[in-house]
């Protein structure tokens, strides 16, 4: 059981080209432990976390509903952002400047064999990291990611999040809005959700922009306690 999970942090980096990135780590992982079975052995599966900034793209995930996204391709490409259908679930979302985009890698069979207590965990450790920001984030019933004002007209997601799973090895994850252009997401019905707004870190503490680097460490903190593991810098 390995419990050490190496972050990269890509920085601003091409949608596709991160996500081949994630595929070819994640086959890595899968197929480590396919050999490890046909052999009988068990040498240890690395986990990764990877930090990202994404240039503007829509994804859809693959039960996603493309009339969600507002745009045709000639204002897609008006509005310098691109779209790309993928394999994780959930259905449409925003990526960007001045938004944290985290892509855990793990082998869950190194944690838990759980994929609802790992999308808790994953939720938690945002929650955790907003409270530290004095804001009262929490879950909404059935709706996966973390939300500002739930149960009110004023209702807002701050964190999304989609997670593809497979042979108990995850990919994808969550992308928190820290100085975000709200903008963006005029043009999607973000997560197929109608009547609820989204909302960034700097509007809601009323700031221009906040320290990104900052809010990588808070949650890379929180992170790491509630999986309970160490995190390897490379």
């Amino acid at each position: 059981m390995n419990k050490k999970v190496q972050l990269q942090d890509l920085g601003n980096k091409d949608y596709k080209a991160t996500w081949e990135y994630q595929e070819e780590l994640f086959k890595g992982i899968v197929d480590l432990k396919i050999q490890n079975r046909k052999d009988e052995t068990s040498a240890p599966s690395p986990n990764y976390f990877l930090f990202v900034e994404h240039p503007h793209v829509y994804t859809l995930g693959k039960s996603g509903d493309l009339s969600n996204l507002l745009l045709s391709e000639k204002q897609l490409e008006a509005k310098g952002a691109t779209f790309y259908k993928i394999n994780r679930g959930g259905d449409i979302t925003y990526h960007g400047p001045g938004q944290i985009v985290g892509y855990p890698i793990l082998d869950l069979e190194n944690f838990f064999t759980d994929i609802h207590k790992y999308l808790r965990l994953l939720e938690e450790a945002i929650i955790l990291t907003l409270a530290e920001y004095g804001l009262n984030s929490t879950r909404s019933e059935g709706e996966t990611g973390v939300w500002l004002g739930v149960g009110t007209p004023f209702a807002r997601k701050i964190c999304a999040m989609g997670v593809r799973a497979s042979r108990w090895v995850t990919m994808h994850g969550f992308a928190l809005n820290v100085n975000a252009d709200l903008g963006y997401f005029d043009n999607i019905i973000p997560c197929g959700i109608r009547g609820k707004a989204v909302t960034s870190l700097n509007v809601e503490l009323g700031v221009e922009k906040l320290d990104e680097q900052e809010v990588k460490a808070k949650i890379l903190r929180h992170f790491a306690q509630l999986f309970e593991c160490s995190i390897i810098r490379q």
